[in-house]
């Protein structure tokens, strides 16, 4: 599957790598792949997939990364109404064959 771009340059997203401590936390929570671990240091490997639902953010221990929820959990709250499914910005894994973190925080 190729990464879905959203709006070129204008995701809210930032990595401050200096509090960064190469947990990988941001990899294993980001549904469209943004975060990639070099060095023992996340680094942001593309910006445009970020759908800004915010797990990564919410997700990091020393609170290195920053981004304001944007569209993506509206679209994905908005496309699980019309389908008649259970509103997620896929955020969260709900696959029976993925094993779920309790230490995850999904929206």
């Amino acid at each position: 599957m190729t990464n879905l771009i959203y709006l070129s340059e204008v995701v809210t997203l930032e990595l401050d790598v200096d509090k960064c401590i190469g947990c990988g936390m941001c990899t294993v929570v980001c549904p469209h792949a943004v975060f990639e671990v070099v060095d023992r240091k996340s680094r942001i490997r593309d910006r445009d997939s970020c759908m800004e639902c915010g797990a990564c953010a919410r997700n990091c221990p020393t609170m290195a990364i920053s981004v304001e929820s944007g569209v993506g959990c509206a679209a994905g709250i908005i496309a699980g109404a019309i389908q008649g499914t259970e509103p997620t910005c896929g955020c969260c894994e709900d696959s029976g064959d993925t094993k779920k973190s309790t230490d995850i925080k999904c929206c």
